[in-house]
């Protein structure tokens, strides 16, 4: 993951709407919920919804599916998995510490 789309990632998690709807999606697991299950329970008005869930849909951390009238969204694991994995890639390799030769761990 390039770190322009890890950006793109985080600035989605850093909303407290779309938390709530992505912790919802991930709690239904991989078959997803209807936008209007998402509506009821989070009780979030259509037009705001849709708004959040657009962003969502364009990090690559939801999915949907139009399933006769119903759209079907389901979290994206995988898009999920790979932002942590960028987090965690330089995990404990250290920082070079001004005028030092060796690499600390802090």
């Amino acid at each position: 993951m390039q770190i322009d789309d890890a950006a793109k990632v985080f600035a989605e998690f850093g909303n407290r709407t779309r938390l709530d709807i992505l912790r919802l999606l991930i709690k239904a697991g991989r078959q997803g919920l209807p936008i209007g299950d998402i509506q009821a329970r989070l009780d979030i008005p259509a037009s705001t919804l849709a708004f959040h869930l657009r962003g969502l849909v364009v990090a690559g951390l939801v999915s949907q599916e139009k399933q006769g009238r119903t759209v079907l969204c389901r979290p994206c694991f995988d898009r999920m998995d790979e932002a942590i994995s960028f987090l965690k890639e330089e995990c404990c390799v250290g920082v070079r510490q001004p005028g030092s030769r060796r690499t600390k761990v802090a």
